[in-house]
C-alpha cells in the first residue's frame, strides 16, 4: 500500500529505497555503536574521546533522521526497528565491556570506515536514480569523514 505516491519510476524507487533503508540501517547502528563506546570508554583520554564520542551520536541521529523522513517523502516505509537494524548493519559488532581510550578510537575508526563505505556506494547508486537522495547521502558521507578524520588523528 502506498500513502505518498513517489514521482520516482519504480525501478528509480527501488533503487533509492535500497539505498535510504541501508543508510537508515548504518546510520542508527552507528549510533548506538558510538553511544556503547561511549559509555564504557577509559583511560587518560576518556573525556575527550567520551565527548566526541556523543559528537558521533548527534550527527547519526540528526542523518537518521533525515534520511528516514526522504524515505516518507517518496511513499516508502522507514525501518529502524532493533530487529531490522541488528540483522542488516554492515558496521560489525563492538565488544561488550570496558574499552580503552585508544581501543574505542580503533572502534570508531573502523565503524565510521564501514559507513562511509556503504555510503559512498549509495552516492554512486543514487546518482541517475534521485540526485535529491544522492545530495543528502554526499552531506552524510562529507560529515562521517570529518568524523572518521578526527578519530584517526587522536590515535596518531
Amino acid at each position: 500500500m502506498y500513502v505518498v505516491k513517489s514521482p520516482l519510476s519504480d525501478s528509480d524507487l527501488k533503487t533509492v529505497a535500497e539505498a535510504l533503508q541501508g543508510a537508515l540501517v548504518d546510520l542508527i547502528d552507528l549510533s548506538l555503536v558510538a553511544k556503547q563506546v561511549h559509555w564504557n570508554v577509559v583511560g587518560p583520554r576518556f573525556r575527550s574521546v567520551h565527548l566526541q564520542l556523543d559528537e558521533v551520536v548527534d550527527v547519526a541521529r540528526a542523518h537518521s533522521d533525515t534520511v528516514a523522513e526522504r524515505a516518507s517523502a517518496l511513499g516508502v516505509s522507514p525501518d529502524g526497528r532493533a530487529a531490522t537494524v541488528a540483522g542488516s548493519s554492515g558496521l560489525g559488532a563492538v565488544t561488550q565491556g570496558w574499552v580503552k581510550d585508544s581501543d574505542a578510537v580503533g572502534a570508531l575508526v573502523a565503524a565510521l570506515g564501514a559507513a562511509i563505505t556503504r555510503m559512498r556506494e549509495r552516492v554512486s547508486a543514487t546518482e541517475e536514480a534521485d540526485p535529491v537522495s544522492q545530495d543528502i547521502f554526499i552531506g552524510i558521507t562529507a560529515d562521517l569523514e570529518k568524523h572518521h578524520w578526527m578519530f584517526q588523528a587522536e590515535n596518531v
